[in-house]
């Protein structure tokens, strides 16, 4: 139960982390570095939806012959909508930016950001929590290696969110100390949801591969979503797709090293 616990906080380490950049940086990041961070940061969801989340769904069920895909298909879907409803239910991020006007323009884009980034927080929770659930359950396709390696990886990808929410909200004004912490609280969503999909995965151990391609498909909704625009804005969008690639590369060889 202590691997689980940890591997519950490391993401939310990655996070804070991140925050605490504020502390030893005096300007703001610069649009570039921003997109680099947000292409590296979407390279290794992708990689670990794929191989941490998709694969074991899809080998967990090969009792099914050729319906193996079924569960991992179904899963996946839900995720989707699931995460389609809370862009509906919740202020989108775009949305909201795109509606503010005014002197406080710049401080409410930033508030919108924390909530973005709270948002895409609980998918990445969901996703360390059920492959450790997995692991729990005695589930011979998900390995501590294999589970270490997503809390690993998504912990590296929240490192740069914590510092996109930090720094701007520093630069607009707010104490160093406040600006982390809202930095940090943007990712304690995760092992608070991580620690929810542990027990209820305990309790329908067959549901397993449902709630690996699940949580795989809230996170791909999240980098189709967010990600990619916001990688790809402006000019000189290549540097976006680089980090992408980086982020994909490093996350794939962390997964089939350790798992």
């Amino acid at each position: 139960m202590k691997t689980v616990l940890m591997g519950l906080l490391i993401p939310f380490l990655g996070t804070s982390a991140g925050a605490a950049c504020v502390f030893f940086l005096k300007k703001d990041l610069k649009i570039s570095v921003q997109r680099a961070l947000t292409g590296f940061a979407a390279g290794v969801m992708v990689a670990a939806s794929i191989w941490s989340l998709i694969v074991p769904a899809i080998e967990q069920s090969v009792s099914l012959g050729r319906m193996a895909f079924l569960p991992a298909f179904v899963g996946f879907w839900f995720g989707i909508l699931f995460l389609l409803f809370l862009d509906e239910v919740i202020p989108h991020l775009h949305r909201s930016i795109d509606q503010v006007e005014g002197p406080k323009s710049n401080l409410n884009r930033m508030i919108m950001m924390v909530l973005a980034v709270t948002l895409h927080n609980i998918p990445e929770g969901m996703a360390v929590g059920v492959v450790y659930a997995g692991l729990l359950n005695g589930s011979g396709m998900i390995t501590s290696g294999g589970a270490l390696a997503l809390a690993l990886g998504i912990a590296i990808q929240n490192f740069p969110e914590g510092a996109i929410i930090s720094m701007p909200l520093y630069s607009e004004g707010k104490s160093k100390t406040k600006s982390f912490w809202l930095g940090v609280l943007s990712g304690a969503v995760e092992p608070i949801f991580g620690g929810l999909t542990v027990f209820l995965a305990g309790l329908v151990v067959p549901a397993m591969p449902y709630l690996l391609s699940f949580a795989a498909g809230a996170m791909l909704y999240v980098v189709v979503e967010e990600l990619i625009p916001e990688m790809s804005a402006g000019k000189h969008s290549n540097i976006g797709v680089i980090s992408f690639a980086i982020g994909f590369s490093l996350m794939m060889a962390l997964d089939v090293a350790l798992g």
